[in-house]
């Protein structure tokens, strides 16, 4: 009987030592899900897209939501008081990494740690916004994917369409630095080919409709770089334009849907696709110092072709032809 008590204690014994090892190893396996802040500087179809697209790429390389990651996703709404308590919420909660989806968005994360790996998650110009010492090295706790635009081959495409165009204007908003950016770097572009710029700024929304009224009178096409601003009210300028018969020509490939006529622009999707690859190995161990700025090469030509009727414009076939084989076509 002694004995079988005896067996019985070291089964019990036995018994609570694997509890508790199973315990600490489920503790465990819970501890290392990683936790990854997404900070999205405002809601509009392209910024969506990146968003959407990051998603996918961190589950492409094995990271799947309510699994094994953790995202925390906050929407600043265009705020800036709100772009600092986001970033100080990633990291009071100790998170992973932290993904910036437009420039506000990303230096907002920056400016909040300097330890914490920062993601841009479609930056267009990460050098000329202090956020890397080079594209190449960025040197600390940033790196992340550029969403910058082939504006010389944009430039192109607005010639093709409109080869008797005298005046071409270019609407952005003051206050982005990326957006200024691209803004005299097209005007380089324009003034090497002869072509006649004209520049319209906004402070807001507000001033949109009001400045959209002045441009539309004064130019024959008009040119939207990567501008969040303008973005999220492009239906404004779109209408305004409409009422004049003067396309809109924007550099990314969802205004195109929203009312512009074409563009030859990054997928922003497909940004957000390598944004998620490159935090799901930043998450693996890779060291944001030594990982160069991934910059997309390939454009895709998108075009509206109900907008192309409302305008009365016929586009070439080598443009149609480009879009429905390579690219995109909105009816």
């Amino acid at each position: 009987m002694k004995r079988m008590y005896s067996l019985i204690a070291i089964l019990l014994i036995f018994l609570g030592f694997a509890y508790v090892k199973d315990t600490h190893q489920q503790s465990a396996t819970k501890a290392k899900v990683p936790t990854v802040g997404i900070l999205q500087l405002l809601s509009h179809p392209a910024l969506d897209a990146i968003h959407k697209g990051i998603i996918h790429g961190l589950a492409e390389e094995g990271y799947h939501v309510g699994k094994n990651v953790k995202i925390d996703f906050q929407n600043a709404q265009n705020d800036q008081s709100n772009l600092k308590t986001m970033s100080a919420r990633f990291v009071n909660e100790n998170a992973d990494a932290m993904i910036g989806i437009a420039t506000p968005a990303a230096q907002a994360l920056a400016n909040a740690s300097s330890n914490i790996p920062v993601v841009l998650g479609a930056i267009t110009d990460p050098k000329g916004a202090d956020l890397v010492k080079s594209n190449t090295h960025p040197g600390n706790n940033v790196t992340g994917v550029s969403d910058q635009a082939p504006l010389k081959s944009q430039l192109k495409l607005i010639q093709r369409i409109m080869p008797n165009m005298k005046t071409l204007g270019i609407i952005y908003t003051s206050s982005d630095d990326s957006a200024t950016a691209q803004y005299h770097q097209f005007a380089a572009l324009c003034k090497e080919e002869h072509v006649k710029l004209k520049a319209y700024t906004i402070a807001s929304t507000n001033d949109l409709n009001q400045v959209a009224e002045q441009m539309v009178s004064q130019v024959d096409a008009i040119y939207v770089p990567t501008d969040n601003t303008v973005a999220s009210a492009m239906q404004t300028l779109v209408s305004t334009a409409n009422a004049k018969k003067v396309p809109v020509f924007p550099a990314v490939d969802t205004m195109v849907k929203a009312g512009g006529l074409a563009t030859l622009s990054i997928n922003q999707y497909k940004l957000g696709v390598e944004t998620g690859k490159m935090t799901a190995a930043i998450l693996k161990g890779k060291n944001p110092a030594d990982t160069p700025i991934h910059f997309e090469r390939q454009g895709e030509m998108t075009i509206n072709l109900s907008q192309a009727k409302k305008l009365g414009i016929t586009l070439p076939d080598s443009v149609v032809k480009e879009a429905k084989t390579h690219g995109e076509v909105f009816k």
